[in-house]
Formats: C-alpha cells, structure tokens, sequence
C-alpha cells in the first residue's frame, strides 16, 4: 500500500515538471519569436500585481491571469491589462467612446480615486482579466531569474530522486527479509526432516 501511495505520489511529481517545463518552453519560445510584445501561453498571459490599485478585486502580490480576446468584445465593468509606456496595467474599464470610428477605453483602478490619464487604445489591450492567483506574484517572479528556474525545476527532480532512494531502500529490505524467511523455512524443514529420520529408526 506505502509503495503503491509512493508511485502515485513520484508520477504526480513527475506530470508537474513537465508541465512546468512545457510552459516555460512554451512562452520562452513566444518571447524569441515575438521580442516586442508580452510572451504568452497560447494567448493565456500572467502578470505580476506590484500596486494596490485595484484592492479589493486584485491585492498587490498577486498573480493576474489575462486571455488575448477581440477588443470589440470588451465591455464596460470589464477588467483589462493594457500596456502604459514600459509597463502592464490592470484597470476596470469604466466608459467605452467611438471618436471617428476609433474605439476609446476610460480606466480606473477600483482602489484609485480618480480615473487614469487619456485613454486606452485597442491596440494596447494585452487581454481581458480573467481570474488571480493570490500571493503568487512574488513567487512568480523568482522563477523567472536563473536561480528560481534552477530551483523550480530542481525541486521535484529531487523528490523523484527522494522516491527513488525510498524504493531501492525499501527492495533491499525487502530482499532481505525474504532471505530470512527462505532461510528459516529451510532450516524448519531440516529439522523435520532429521525427526522424520530418528522416528523412522525407531
């Protein structure tokens, strides 16, 4: 039962770190192909929340999963990320104007008093917010350095190795108590045997 539960356990360590490196490779190669915009995982885009602005729906430290959709399907109430200059924004889009045929986007951060500057233009929506994954902005972040992807992956290539140690561990003892056994039963049929042969003398 303990070696069944051990297998289950190091085949489900072994499905998340080809996961993880699926989707790592996945996006790395996005970013090769695609140096100038956001690397995503089949128009699945993660960004890490660095500000409260939008506290209570998204909390700084967070991790906000956006998908790639057409912009004319953006509502007002909806929540998009939208690149600002050099950096990614989350905000709740609040007014939608059609000036000369061009689409216009009015934002603001739940948590913000007052409405961003200008307006959001198509062409800047990275995607649609689509649900977060709390406090994992942080750990996010260390995996993307050299370090955390050493780590990330060295993790459960060590509780396989763990496993494996456990397994080996246990054959040997098992072995062992087997030869014992064998051992035992020998030398009690022996010993039948030897009566067998004094009772046939008498």
């Amino acid at each position: 039962m303990i070696n069944k539960v051990k297998k289950i356990f190091g085949i489900i360590v072994l499905v998340i770190l080809l996961v993880v490196l699926f989707v790592n490779s996945v996006i790395l190669i996005d970013s090769v192909i695609f140096p100038d915009s956001v690397p995503s995982f089949f128009g699945w885009k993660p960004f890490i929340v660095l500000s409260g602005s939008m506290e209570t729906e998204i909390y700084s430290g967070d991790l906000a999963i956006v998908k790639e959709v057409d912009a004319s399907k953006i509502k007002e109430n909806d929540v998009i990320a939208f690149k600002s200059g050099n950096i990614v924004v989350t905000h709740r889009v609040i007014e939608i104007v059609n000036e000369g045929g061009v689409t216009k986007y009015k934002t603001k951060g739940d948590n913000n008093n007052i409405e961003d500057e200008g307006y959001v233009l198509a062409e800047q929506i990275e995607g649609l917010y689509q649900f977060k994954v709390s406090r994992m902005g942080n750990l996010a972040m260390f995996t993307q350095t050299p370090i955390g992807m050493i780590v990330c992956l060295s993790i459960p290539l060590g509780l396989l190795v763990i496993i494996q140690m456990t397994d080996s561990k246990d054959n040997k003892k098992y072995q062992k108590e087997s030869a014992n056994k064998e051992k035992e039963l020998q030398e009690e049929i022996e010993k039948l045997r030897k009566q067998n042969e004094e009772l046939k003398k008498k």
